[in-house]
């Protein structure tokens, strides 16, 4: 297989054993790239390695590590490095959110710390640590996982600040690593993952029907607007948090539209 996009790259996914860190490394590997997944569970990281070797015939890395833990963010960079020789990829997927319905008011501070360290500082860390091991001499791509919730209104004030914070760092990473380095983001809705449905408190159905598309996301719509941002098709775009939500930032009340025509399979 030759000309594909990321054809003799290295990529490290962060956060990837499931939900869309998995599906944007699974679609990195079949558009070409050797790829490297963390996750702290080490059985659930090396089935998701091995289902992405045994479906792409790439060179996949599981390793173990905690987004947090600054130690396991060197080691992480250390073990693609050593295993691949280079990192022209790095996408950051992590996010936590114990505080789930906390008013701001109510916050433990010491909780809301931990999350802009998982959300925001670690991703600038491990941007660093590959901007020094490769991307500095040799150029590369980063994508930092973020949501609808950094811009908008969700009642997550802690998850929203921390991801707020996220989306202001990508764009001075942007601006301050141009032009051997591009930095983006992607900011989804509701997307069907494990974690996502673990949360959701109406059904599919209900929910979809707030977006004009008719659906809720799934983690192809991610993964394949995630490959695009960090392929050469993307060479001009740098900076950019690209909404991904179904059109529900443009929507107009549930009631005004229609529901899809039965049997018709909306795209």
């Amino acid at each position: 297989m030759t000309n594909l996009p990321f054809q003799d790259q290295a990529a490290l996914v962060v956060s990837a054993s499931r939900g869309m860190g998995y599906e944007i490394a699974a679609e990195l590997a079949r558009q070409g790239a050797s790829v490297a997944l963390t996750a702290r569970g080490e059985e659930p990281l090396r089935e998701a390695a091995r289902t992405i070797h045994e479906e792409t015939g790439r060179r996949v890395l599981p390793i173990t590590a905690h987004s947090r833990e600054e130690k396991d963010r060197q080691a992480a960079v250390d073990a693609v490095m050593d295993t691949f020789g280079r990192l022209d990829l790095l996408v950051f997927n992590t996010g936590i959110n114990p505080a789930l319905d906390t008013p701001a008011i109510d916050l433990d501070l010491d909780c809301v710390r931990r999350m802009f360290d998982t959300n925001a500082l670690a991703a600038l860390g491990y941007t660093q640590l590959a901007w020094q091991a490769w991307m500095k001499d040799h150029g590369g791509a980063v994508l930092m996982m973020n949501t609808v919730a950094a811009t908008s209104v969700f009642r997550m004030p802690a998850y929203s600040a921390s991801k707020a914070a996220l989306h202001r760092l990508t764009e001075d990473l942007a601006d301050q690593l141009a032009p051997r380095v591009r930095v983006n983001a992607l900011a989804p809705a509701f997307v069907r993952t494990g974690f996502m449905e673990s949360i959701a408190t109406l059904p599919d159905d209900t929910i979809a029907a707030s977006y004009p598309l008719g659906r809720v996301g799934e983690g192809a719509d991610i993964a394949q607007a995630a490959a695009f941002l960090l392929s050469p098709r993307a060479s001009w775009i740098t900076g950019v948090t690209l909404r991904i939500d179904g059109g529900k930032s443009v929507a107009t009340a549930t009631h005004d539209r229609p529901p899809p025509a039965p049997g018709r399979p909306v795209h």
